[in-house]
């Protein structure tokens, strides 16, 4: 009898061995990560209309050599690297943001029009869509960078916003102010991270202290700093065109692009794709992307009750509730005649969820006066709370007439 019960143990536990290891198995990344050992792995596809798992994208370096912001697309010039072939170094990435990609610049969300030319950036990145036949830039006798394939791009950021993000900064080792070096060590945790690096200075570099400017000689041996760097591994760590040497620079540099960033947003519109289309009740079900300020999203329940420039076919339910006009967009996130082709009335409803990549966490129901047809699950949109007043955009930004 004991050993029977003692096999039915031995057996229940070999069950749950069993089923614990194929749970784990079930937990392992069937993509490949940058940190995956398995290089065989294939990485992550995109999934239209799908945001992507965490961990899933590529990263890549480089300096940002040309922008067409209107139809988010870049070039940067891809860092050099130990793993690369001699032939292959120096070499542009072509890539176009994602519709819930997002950009960030001092620390702040961004635009790609806020971001210099000549900036170093830190992107993460996803293979191109399987039917993209289109050619990429080439360099000398034609070569492309190894890199090539990642043509979709989830995040972009400036030094200063990625070791920002990471809380990270550089302290100040050693100046010379004759042959214009600089060396500093990457700190996390007040800890050194890696070896101290010699950095370019020059007399064009922008000294931010406090409120305003200084000089180079403002630079000295145990400050903590942030950098944004050009020409970043080409000729050594890079030549510094910006350096923050104290705490309210920083703030200040941050807060002046965030409200940029405000502003560009109000006068363009939340950007988000829709969940859902109920045609009967004509209620639509929008989520919103990230890279979006919270107190933006804070506005959406504003009130105004002023029927006064309200372009939709006819008023809302009810005028003291939220509401907020539709407005059909590109992947590229550019909008057609948001002024005149707005459709929308109030919002329903305005849910938390959790955040994930690409995903604000933010999602909204808005009953509709009239559906159009671009109000499609999976379609594009900007969406302009009633509180925001709506202004005609550049004739460069607006799509209509193009088609």
């Amino acid at each position: 009898m004991l050993n029977r019960t003692l096999g039915c143990l031995l057996g229940l536990l070999s069950l749950t061995l069993t089923v614990a290891s194929q749970l784990c198995a079930d937990d392992i990344p069937k993509f490949r990560t940058d940190s995956s050992p398995d290089k065989s792995l294939p990485w992550y596809q995109l999934v239209d209309g799908k945001f992507p798992p965490a961990n899933s994208a590529h990263a890549i370096s480089g300096e940002l050599i040309q922008v067409d912001h209107l139809e988010r697309r870049f070039q940067i010039r891809v860092d050099r690297s130990d793993s690369q072939q001699a032939g292959l170094l120096d070499l542009p990435l072509e890539s176009a943001m994602l519709p819930y990609g997002s950009s960030y610049y001092h620390g702040a969300p961004a635009a790609l029009q806020d971001i210099p030319l000549g900036t170093h950036l830190h992107g993460l990145f996803y293979l191109k869509d399987p039917s993209d036949k289109s050619p990429p830039p080439t360099g000398p006798d034609r070569r492309v960078t190894a890199e090539v394939d990642f043509k979709r791009c989830l995040r972009l950021e400036d030094d200063f916003s990625y070791y920002s993000r990471q809380k990270q900064a550089w302290r100040i080792e050693a100046v010379n102010f004759v042959d214009k070096k600089m060396t500093a060590s990457l700190l996390g945790d007040d800890k050194p991270i890696g070896k101290p690096k010699q950095f370019d200075l020059m007399g064009s570099t922008r000294v931010r202290l406090g409120d305003g400017f200084g000089k180079l000689d403002a630079i000295a041996v145990g400050q903590t700093a942030q950098l944004n760097i050009t020409w970043a591994t080409l000729y050594g760590p890079g030549r510094v065109l910006e350096i923050w040497l104290d705490e309210p620079s920083r703030r200040l540099a941050t807060s002046l692009q965030l409200e940029r960033h405000r502003d560009h947003v109000r006068d363009r519109g939340l950007p988000g794709w829709i969940d859902a289309v109920d045609d009967d009740a004509q209620i639509v079900t929008i989520s919103f992307f990230d890279g979006v300020d919270p107190k933006l999203f804070a506005e959406l329940s504003g009130i105004n009750e002023e029927p006064h420039g309200w372009p939709f076919s006819k008023r809302e339910d009810d005028p003291k509730a939220p509401k907020g006009g539709i407005a059909v967009a590109r992947e590229c996130l550019m909008t057609y005649d948001p002024v005149n082709d707005r459709k929308g009335g109030n919002i329903l409803s305005i849910d938390k969820l959790p955040i994930a990549v690409g995903f604000s966490g933010v999602r909204i129901k808005v009953k509709c006066c009239m559906l159009l047809e671009g109000h499609r699950p999976g379609r594009i949109v900007r969406f302009y709370p009633a509180t925001w007043k709506v202004n005609a955009l550049p004739r460069e930004e607006q799509f209509y007439g193009r088609e």
